[in-house]
């Protein structure tokens, strides 16, 4: 056991630990093309780190991941750097309002349990809308069916203003779209310590009908930078970044997200969307038990409103 003192969680934990938490959600941002906060965050609230310095110190970790796992992709020719673009303009205004949302809730003493229903909320509704698309897809296949889909379907959001051309995802919609989406996922970035990856691919893919062949590689661009600022931002102003905590999950997110991507080019995409769903509704499941359960503990003594 080699214990290691974390100064702003204000604890001690095996280091071993923290490089294979890393590694393993590293493997995942590469295979599904998602932060892997979804995960993280609540695996480090699990074994005892404070919320708040759980989503400060992994939407840093996240940054490593998905600059690696972005790379990856790149050199295989598979980003649109328009549309990223034009997702990053709403992002970066969605994680400021986050850091802001989140420094309000926490000097309330409410944003442990915000954290944790967000999850419950979120990850619910994503998971399980992609483990029924998947299922129908897969049964569809092994049936003989040809499963054919066009590349977006049209709705009242086409009809949007501020047209804009995306050739390399070859759409012609709304840039009004991609801008509220990428806000939406800056918030998150910021509330939840998540890229915001499981919410982002499917919604490029069944919204704004982005080609499966780049939205990967497009999504954790944006991600990329939207986490970037959420990090900066908790770090001026929520102080919640725990540097040595978020460097050990970076050093095993790195490496654990190479293996993810080669893996991820051998798997078809309903697969991959199957698998996904799966975490995405165990994390779910673990985290509404734990709000449910009987604590060990009636009472606890802490501090409210230090910073």
């Amino acid at each position: 056991m080699f214990q290691i003192y974390l100064p702003i969680a204000e604890m001690s934990v095996d280091i071993f630990l923290l490089l294979g938490m890393g590694g393993a959600v590293g493997f995942l941002s590469g295979l599904f093309g998602v932060g892997g906060g979804f995960l993280m965050t609540p695996l480090l609230i699990f074994i005892g780190v404070p919320p708040p310095v759980a989503v400060g110190s992994e939407v840093n970790q996240v940054v490593a991941a998905s600059v690696s796992g972005f790379m990856a992709h790149w050199r295989r020719q598979q980003v649109d750097f328009k549309m990223g673009g034009v997702l990053l303009v709403g992002g970066m205004a969605g994680s400021a309002f986050g850091v802001w949302l989140f420094g309000i809730l926490r000097d309330l003493g409410q944003i442990d349990l915000v954290i944790s229903i967000s999850y419950v909320v979120m990850l619910g509704a994503i998971g399980s809308l992609m483990m029924v698309e998947s299922a129908r897809a897969i049964l569809k296949r092994r049936d003989g069916t040809q499963v054919r889909k066009k590349a977006h379907v049209h709705h009242w959001g086409h009809g949007l203003p501020f047209k804009m051309r995306f050739r390399t995802s070859r759409l012609y919609i709304s840039a009004v779209m991609p801008i509220a989406l990428g806000f939406l996922v800056g918030v998150l970035a910021a509330i939840m310590g998540v890229g915001g990856g499981f919410l982002l691919v499917p919604a490029m893919i069944y919204v704004l009908g982005i080609p499966v062949s780049v939205v990967i590689g497009t999504s954790l661009f944006q991600i990329t930078f939207v986490t970037a600022v959420a990090t900066f931002l908790h770090a001026t102003n929520t102080q919640t970044v725990d540097v040595l905590l978020a460097g050990l999950l970076t050093l095993g997110a790195v490496i654990g997200a190479q293996f993810g991507t080669r893996v991820g080019a051998e798997l078809r995409g309903e697969e991959l969307r199957g698998l996904l769903a799966l975490v995405v509704l165990g994390v779910c499941a673990t985290l509404f038990w734990r709000l449910i359960a009987e604590p060990s503990s009636l009472y606890s003594l802490s501090v409210i409103g230090l910073h």
